[in-house]
């Protein structure tokens, strides 16, 4: 076996939460991967155990998928109860669209839709708060694919707001994040969403498939930018508060 002088130093790895068989963590595993972070994958909605403390991991991602965090399913109302120990032990976690809606469930606000039932599937624009701004800059249009938004928890930093879903990302204490948009998606992400998400475009307020590719050429570049500096955020200095 080669040695690997790296190995006496790696991290410990960060937990990445699936909700589909085929489903990726895309650009975020990319770039966790990159900044030095092994990845632990496990997908409980195909029967995989969460464990039962990340004393042993660097932090956890939550990921999306096509159920709610309403709906009645097992796994959904387990991986919304596991949320109490990232945040009991103050470790990084990171909750994108249906990971925030379960963290945001967790501490007692709601999921719901539109009342009008108007989605956010395509790119739209997001307005930083004071303090997301204070925080790190960023990108003035972000893709999406949700059919329902979420409350602010109470005690939580609004960080950026939408036109339509008010609330989309906010910091819950100092290590626990939601985000209701995916700048997770490589081209290949994408193109696959645009085909098999396709019966969506008719819904309120969505865009068309063509838009969605179309904007990834104009929008794509500042949000990876902002993705990986927003991983720093989460991992590299929370993690500097917690060890």
């Amino acid at each position: 076996m080669l040695h690997d002088p790296a190995r006496k130093t790696a991290k410990p790895p960060i937990l990445i939460v699936l909700h589909q068989e085929r489903s990726s963590p895309g650009r975020v595993g990319q770039l966790l991967l990159e900044k030095g972070f092994p990845l632990d994958i496990r997908r409980p909605v195909l029967g995989d155990r969460l464990p039962s403390t990340l004393a042993n991991h660097s932090g956890a991602v939550v990921f999306g998928g096509p159920m709610s965090a309403n709906d009645p399913d097992g796994f959904v109302r387990s991986e919304i109860d596991w949320l109490s120990v990232p945040l009991k032990e103050n470790r990084p976690y990171l909750g994108i669209c249906l990971g925030a809606q379960m963290l945001v469930r967790q501490l007692g606000g709601k999921v719901a839709a539109d009342s009008q039932e108007r989605v956010e599937i395509g790119w739209y624009p997001i307005h930083p708060t004071e303090k997301g701004r204070l925080l790190m800059h960023w990108p003035k249009m972000v893709y999406h694919f949700h059919r329902e938004g979420f409350d602010l928890p109470h005690g939580a930093d609004l960080l950026a707001k939408g036109d339509l879903y008010p609330n989309q990302a906010f910091r819950y204490g100092d290590n626990a994040w939601g985000i209701q948009f995916h700048a997770e998606l490589t081209r290949a992400m994408m193109q696959r969403w645009v085909v098999h998400g396709a019966h969506r475009f008719i819904m309120p307020n969505a865009q068309q498939g063509r838009e969605h590719l179309e904007g990834r050429m104009l929008f794509d570049a500042p949000l990876k930018a902002w993705l990986s500096g927003f991983l720093d955020q989460v991992f590299e200095k929370s993690l500097q508060s917690v060890d």
